[in-house]
């Protein structure tokens, strides 16, 4: 079956949504490194840690000034990226189909909704590289204007430090991402109605993640359990091409995020 075949006749709404989710592979024509490729790796002193390490509480709490150091120089990485045709993509299918779309994005790099896509139909379920938190309270704020580190190299000045708490408290804030030894909420995540658009999917399109986390292979089983049309798009193999392989109304597609986006766009239908 070709992914024509397979989407002629949808019709999503906001009863039974199109839903997309989306990994890192999506940002990667947008220049932006895979969160655990070589680019991911940071240095401390003498030793090497892997982003598996730098993004847990665990880190935050003995080296909060070299966590922040790596989140800030993420953040100049992403915000000089710009959103690329798969971004345009998923955007185009929100314009098309409005409350009949939802995206779930494990993406922190903002390009998704810098490309067209609404904050509120957006679940970042692994937060975003441009907020933070208050330590005390949990409320979201936007990291000030100019820290974002443009180097690797460059060091976070006592003036930047001083700078990432909230005005209103002076409480110490931490970057708003999941990390690694945290679990999805729905307060700071919206993880629980990230997962109920995938409960009534009639079409669901995954682009660019190995299924490295939970989430997606949850949001995934639920909406193959409700029917959904299943698609894959992925250069290489992965869980979610077997799983498409293996089901009756699933589809892989063996092509880059910008390519397998603009076709299926084009098999729903979206000028």
């Amino acid at each position: 079956m070709t992914v024509e075949e397979l989407l002629a006749g949808c019709t999503p709404s906001a009863a039974r949504p199109v839903v997309v989710l989306t990994g890192a592979g999506v940002s990667v024509s947008s220049g932006i490194p895979t969160f655990r490729g070589p680019e991911g790796y940071w240095t401390v002193g003498s030793t090497q840690y892997r982003p598996q390490q730098m993004a847990t509480n665990q880190a935050f709490q003995q080296m909060p000034r070299e966590v922040w150091r790596w989140y800030l120089y993420r953040k100049g990485v992403c915000n000089a990226a710009d959103p690329n045709d798969g971004h345009r993509s998923i955007a185009a299918l929100e314009t098309h189909f409005g409350d009949g779309f939802a995206l779930i994005t494990q993406n922190v790099d903002g390009l998704h909704t810098r490309g067209g896509c609404s904050h509120e139909r957006t679940y970042e379920v692994h937060g975003s590289i441009d907020w933070m938190r208050d330590l005390d309270t949990d409320e979201r704020l936007p990291i000030p204007d100019g820290l974002a580190l443009t180097g690797r190299d460059d060091p976070l000045t006592d003036e930047a430090w001083a700078q990432l708490v909230n005005p209103a408290t002076g409480a110490r804030c931490r970057p708003h991402v999941l990390w690694f030894d945290e679990y999805y909420d729905e307060r700071n995540y919206r993880a629980h109605s990230a997962m109920e658009a995938a409960t009534r999917a009639s079409v669901m399109i995954v682009c660019g993640t190995s299924g490295a986390a939970s989430l997606p292979y949850q949001a995934v089983e639920m909406a193959c359990a409700a029917g959904a049309a299943l698609v894959d798009i992925s250069p290489d193999d992965n869980p979610f091409r077997d799983a498409a392989e293996r089901y009756e109304r699933g589809v892989g597609l063996e092509a880059t995020g910008d390519e397998g986006l603009a076709r299926v766009v084009a098999a729903l239908g979206v000028q």
